[in-house]
């Protein structure tokens, strides 16, 4: 593994503790924020097997994007869409005014992190 792909890893962990810790946050938690670091943490997962396996990423946040990338190279690789699509679609729309995260949106954005991590870092 190159020390390129191993500072992807490194940021999408960051991003995921981030995530992690403004969710267990007791003091005002910020939600919005929960779903835009899970959604970041698995956009790096993703890049980082492509990276490892020749292909230039495209520089997009869509996940069901990257998707139709990683699953060509990489036969190992295989998610639901509707997954991909609610975590781009929660990191997107909660950031800027007009909509927030719930505690709910926020858990369930993590917990699909959660699983996609484990799937994206058994592949590298």
């Amino acid at each position: 593994m190159t020390a390129t792909v191993k500072e992807w890893i490194d940021k999408a962990e960051k991003d995921f503790a981030t995530a992690g810790r403004e969710m267990r946050a007791e003091d005002e938690p910020n939600y919005d924020a929960v779903c835009f670091h899970a959604q970041q943490c698995i956009e790096k997962l993703m890049k980082a097997p492509l990276i490892h396996l020749g292909v230039i990423p495209t520089k997009t946040h869509d996940l069901a994007y990257l998707d139709q990338f990683l699953a060509p190279v990489c036969p190992q690789w295989s998610w639901p869409v509707e997954e991909l699509r609610f975590l781009t679609r929660a990191a997107v729309t909660f950031r800027y005014p007009g909509e927030s995260a719930e505690k709910e949106e926020a858990a369930q954005a993590l917990e699909i992190a959660g699983r996609l991590r484990q799937k994206l870092l058994s592949l590298l």
